[in-house]
């Protein structure tokens, strides 16, 4: 009988080693389970942001030429010879369809000029005073910038106000 007990308690003792070790096996595959969940989303979500701004590269080499263009369109039609005012012509029509074909990939320009100076979309190269403005609004453009979707993949270039008019307003 006794024999009998403590193989019953030997076993029992199995028992209990064994579940504990299902036990923390279930629990690992559990951590494991979440970890693969978690990897996927993860992936997922670089995937995505790839493919939404998959055209940045191509947008960013397109933007120089837009900029060459627009310092072209520039020049004064008043002053400009026949010929070379319909030669201007034909740099407008390519321009404007430059333009809207880069409205159509959901690229749009940064409005800047007379704005209020914004560190996110803005890029101060130069500033200068003017009592007749406040502070930080932008004076000039100097290189237009541009938004991708929702994401600002090229800084406007900008000249910013700055002078002690709206600390004096302040006193």
């Amino acid at each position: 009988m006794k024999e009998k007990k403590e193989n019953v308690e030997k076993n029992n003792e199995i028992i209990v080693e064994l579940n504990k070790k299902i036990e923390d096996l279930e629990n690992k595959l559990k951590y494991k389970d979440a970890e693969l969940i978690n990897y996927r989303k993860r992936k997922d979500e670089e995937v995505s942001s790839m493919l939404k701004y998959s055209g940045v590269e191509f947008i960013l080499g397109i933007l120089p030429i837009v900029d060459d263009i627009e310092r072209a369109i520039r020049l004064d039609d008043n002053k400009l010879n026949d010929e070379v005012s319909k030669f201007l012509e034909g740099f407008k029509m390519i321009y404007s369809n430059l333009i809207n074909m880069l409205n159509s990939f959901d690229v749009k320009e940064i409005e800047a000029l007379g704005k209020e100076f914004d560190p996110k979309c803005h890029q101060a190269v130069l500033t200068d005073s003017d009592t007749t403005k406040d502070n930080n609004i932008v004076l000039d453009v100097l290189q237009k910038g541009y938004i991708y979707i929702d994401k600002v993949i090229r800084p406007s270039m900008v000249k910013v106000n700055i002078n002690n008019k709206g600390e004096d307003n302040n006193e």
